[in-house]
């Protein structure tokens, strides 16, 4: 059995045993993501060896599903948890009976036959999309044609989802894609970088490879990389000092990355940047680090001091990446707003969300995975008694449901701290590929 969130478990079913009858696959199990369970795997994406599909079970039944199907085995396959919830697991299993296992990167990651850098994080919500933005100008400003490839998302239907392209927000509207993968997608298409995801990412990389001459793969979580990187870079929370060792496997992205990124230092400050860059060095003393800043910014922060704010933040890094706030807040902090704690007015599924996060701060995280969630946040916006909604999220959410007040954006960026830094360890490594020297500064920040 195979313990998932709808994404990594599916990648190394279809990669380790999908046509292999070595060992019989009973299912999956599914945790972090709500209404991801008790559906199924279709047999047009499992293969001739499950004519009627896999079933898809709760994580909360893995010791019924264990002894009823006579498990021998438990792989895990998500991310984003603490050594000890690791290791929880791991004794759940073993105490219903089965053994528990982990597979490397070096056996579910695809090799493409074009160049590939991977942006990866130690935690969610460590910064990687800016990144991976910054990353994609500095290849086009190379000469090359850079395509994203998004870490799965697949809470949909999975067949509709197996491979899929995006290369303006029509496609998304068009594929009625949830809140979560418009966070990720959105900001690249509106730099016009083609945005590919889907489940069975051997089509996917098909795809890609027709579509760019390098592929940035986005990563989700801390989890690893699907396809074999030949740039690997390893973004680090200077907020959370530590946790680039105690979490999984983002630790594993620590120890592998060519180039470890300390996001967010001039917020977290010398202390933090003193461990973090020991902890590389320590596990990792060949990786190259950088320091980069988080820039936030608002529109019109005229308009936010002495009011009223609610702020929405993105929901990921606020649920199991841990976070008690992200850039919303800061922003409302810095510029004088009076922030409204959103619980009182929550309804449906929000109500549980705080429940299961009493550590959140007062912030809404946008979780939209599905439309009836989506329609719930909507009504937990307009219930807030708010002068301002404070927009944390890269959607526009304005374009996405119907708010009673006014809406103000907060983006952030990477910036760098240090010369020659991120910029100029990618430019090394396109120089190494293309043979020509055409970056000259720091690409625009947008």
């Amino acid at each position: 059995m195979i313990l998932g969130a709808a994404g990594r478990d599916f990648h190394n079913f279809n990669l380790c045993f999908r046509d292999q009858d070595r060992c019989e696959v009973v299912g999956f199990t599914a945790a972090q993501i709500p209404g991801i369970a008790c559906r199924s795997y279709p047999p047009e994406l499992s293969g001739a060896l499950y004519p009627q599909g896999l079933p898809i079970w709760p994580e909360e039944t893995l010791e019924e599903i264990v002894r009823e199907q006579m498990v021998d085995r438990c792989i895990l396959a998500y991310s984003d948890l603490s050594s000890q919830d690791v290791m929880d697991l791991a004794s759940r299993v073993l105490a219903a009976g089965a053994d528990f296992g982990l597979l490397s990167g070096d056996h579910t990651m695809l090799r493409s036959r074009l160049p590939v850098i991977a942006v990866c994080a130690v935690r969610t919500g460590a910064g990687k999309s800016p990144v991976a933005r910054y990353v994609s100008r500095l290849v086009r400003r190379s000469g090359l044609r850079p395509v994203v490839v998004r870490h799965p998302m697949p809470y949909g239907d999975l067949l509709q989802g197996r491979a899929q392209r995006f290369s303006s927000l029509e496609d998304l509207d068009r594929a009625e894609v949830t809140i979560e993968e418009r966070e990720e997608y959105e900001a690249h298409l509106r730099e016009a970088t083609v945005v590919l995801a889907g489940v069975d990412y051997e089509e996917v990389l098909k795809m890609a490879e027709e579509d760019g001459d390098l592929i940035i793969w986005d990563g989700g979580n801390n989890d690893l990389p699907f396809f074999r990187p030949d740039l690997w870079i390893t973004l680090a929370d200077a907020l959370r000092p530590g946790h680039e060792l105690a979490y999984y496997p983002g630790q594993v992205n620590l120890r592998r990355a060519q180039i470890v990124v300390i996001n967010k230092a001039a917020t977290g400050g010398s202390k933090a940047v003193a461990t973090i860059r020991e902890n590389v060095r320590r596990t990792n003393p060949a990786a190259k680090t950088v320091l980069t800043s988080s820039e936030v910014r608002v529109d019109h922060p005229e308009l936010i001091a002495g009011k009223k704010v609610l702020v929405v933040e993105d929901g990921p890094s606020m649920t199991h990446g841990g976070m008690t706030h992200g850039a919303g807040l800061e922003a409302a902090w810095r510029y004088g707003a009076a922030v409204v704690d959103p619980r009182p007015y929550a309804v449906g599924s929000f109500l549980e969300v705080f429940q299961k996060y009493p550590r959140l701060g007062p912030v809404l995280p946008a979780m939209g995975y599905y439309q009836d969630q989506m329609a719930e946040m909507e009504e937990t916006i307009n219930r807030v008694q708010a002068d301002v909604v404070l927009v944390s999220t890269p959607v526009d959410l304005g374009a996405q449901m119907k708010i009673n007040k006014p809406m103000l954006r907060v983006t952030y960026e990477m910036v760098e701290m240090e010369v020659p830094g991120l910029l100029g360890l990618v430019e090394g490594f396109l120089v190494s590929i293309t043979g020509e020297h055409n970056l000259s500064s720091e690409p625009g920040r947008g």
